[in-house]
């Protein structure tokens, strides 16, 4: 596979990752203990919510708190037709976990 192909696909999973991500946060928003306890685990606020979710990580921020409670992982997959190792793979494109051993590292 050239490597401009090899980018495409990468940016497909990243943005199809993302929508994941995106469809996680309306989830948890949707109700309010959710988005209370969201806010609470994250220090974030009403206010700070939007400025948060422009950076890049957040996503990944979104993802790992729903994985947190496997209640609420089933709750979403189920609502959105998706299997719970599909969210799990989505958290692993956004935020790789860190290889020790690479000499290459990614930014995050």
């Amino acid at each position: 596979m050239p490597i401009q192909d090899k980018q495409k696909g990468l940016k497909a999973q990243r943005d199809a990752a993302q929508e994941v991500a995106t469809s996680a946060l309306a989830f948890i928003a949707a109700d309010g203990e959710r988005l209370v306890r969201f806010l609470a685990e994250t220090g974030l606020s009403p206010a700070t919510l939007r400025e948060a979710a422009a950076r890049r990580s957040f996503g990944a921020g979104v993802l790992a708190f729903l994985i947190s409670d496997e209640a609420m992982l089933v709750a979403f997959a189920a609502e959105k037709g998706l299997d719970p190792r599909h969210v799990v793979g989505a958290l692993e494109i956004l935020a790789p976990p860190v290889d020790p051993d690479a000499t290459v590292r990614r930014p995050m």
